[in-house]
């Protein structure tokens, strides 16, 4: 299986540009922002178009204002008045997103994205910006304790990420059948509903969603086979000002101390 993606981005410049077209016409991930112009530090666009998930939190999501919000949100405003570019952020969904960036439709993508090898072949990553994990959850209450407990069952997964290869790998092990998602959200309405016993999903995202009352526990882990940093990406040979300023602006904040803010605002009660 591939961690890049399931679909192996069929379709993705057809994909990508109506999603795009989708998001700019009113969609709540729509946002610029940044300190000054775009031309003042060597940029190449003004605004670049920055592609994101739609539901991933504590990364990015819909606050109850209607604000969307998250650390991958709060961490790229940041970053972009740190350097002084401008962005236009549209939230896609992590599939969409992806074939956004290797189609040209858009210049950069912040999604929780695992740094993988195989994605390093298509992709130039920023410096890593958080630590993950994966995790296997299943309804709290529910008589699953552990993988052993979800041998010969179905169980869902979301489409190209680290979660999903996980459970790939282990499906033959577990007799598992795996049921795909393009978004969590879908994913756990699946797993509540009985459709599936239990969902794979990254560590911090499932944490950061039993803390808000989700209604799930952690039944198992892998920290070794599957633990992997999160990074900023874009399309591999293309805006390597845009890439050298994430990360300028990443050690900023984390030199500052702001980044620690950022982070400790969505992961601490």
């Amino acid at each position: 299986m591939s961690s890049l993606s399931r679909r192996q981005f069929i379709g993705a410049a057809g994909g990508a540009a109506a999603a795009l077209g989708l998001a700019a016409c009113g969609g709540s991930g729509s946002s610029t922002g940044a300190a000054g112009s775009a031309s003042d530090g060597g940029f190449t666009k003004d605004p670049y178009t920055i592609a994101t998930d739609t539901v991933f939190a504590p990364f990015e999501y819909t606050d109850d204002d209607g604000n969307f919000v998250g650390i991958d949100v709060d961490l790229l405003a940041a970053i972009a008045k740190d350097q002084g570019f401008n962005y236009d952020l549209q939230s896609l969904g992590f599939d969409a997103a992806l074939s956004a960036v290797q189609s040209g439709q858009a210049d950069g993508m912040i999604a929780g994205m695992s740094i993988t090898d195989e994605r390093k072949e298509i992709f130039d990553f920023s410096d890593p910006y958080y630590d993950s994990y994966v995790c296997a959850a299943a309804v709290d209450g529910s008589e699953y304790t552990d993988l052993e407990s979800l041998k010969g069952h179905k169980v869902a997964v979301k489409t190209g990420t680290q979660s999903a290869a996980w459970a790939e790998s282990i499906k033959d092990e577990y007799q598992l059948e795996l049921t795909y998602f393009d978004e969590s959200s879908l994913m756990y309405q699946d797993t509540t509903t009985g459709n599936s016993v239990a969902c794979f999903e990254d560590y911090p995202i499932m944490a950061y969603g039993i803390t808000q009352g989700n209604g799930f526990k952690i039944i198992a882990t892998d920290e070794e086979n599957f633990s992997s940093p999160y990074g900023f990406a874009v399309l591999k040979g293309k805006v390597p000002e845009l890439l050298a300023a994430f990360n300028a602006g990443l050690k900023s904040l984390k030199d500052s101390g702001e980044y620690d803010t950022i982070v400790k605002k969505y992961t601490e009660a």
